[in-house]
């Protein structure tokens, strides 16, 4: 898939927005309603109403991307309906794109190194 790589910060905006919006209106969103920098190549996730679409919007270094996907087949597990940010990592944006469950995505857990061969 074509999109952000790397360690990003991903911010959830929880409340549905209208998907008539290009790039420039939801880097205007990140600013005005979220009051955050859509230049600091942080990744916006947005909603639709419809639980089934999902727009980001980043600052790659040369320009404002906007990527945008319809699931065909289900819905995208979205947060609650209420004011605000939700912060995700990377994997589970990578699971919330693929239509998966995000929340079941946790951090690794650290593995000792064995002192012996068994």
């Amino acid at each position: 898939m074509i999109g952000p790589a790397g360690a990003v910060r991903v911010m959830v905006a929880t409340r549905p927005v209208d998907f008539r919006k290009g790039a420039d209106g939801l880097a205007a969103l990140v600013r005005e309603s979220l009051g955050a920098d859509p230049f600091s190549g942080a990744v916006y996730v947005f909603r639709a109403r419809r639980a089934d679409r999902v727009k980001l919007v980043y600052f790659d270094g040369t320009g404002v991307c906007l990527l945008s996907k319809r699931l065909e087949d289900g819905k995208f597990c979205w947060p609650a309906v209420t004011d605000g940010v939700v912060r995700l990592t990377a994997a589970q944006l990578q699971a919330l794109l693929e239509g998966l469950d995000w929340r079941r995505v946790h951090v690794a857990r650290p593995t000792r190194a064995p002192v012996a061969v068994s």
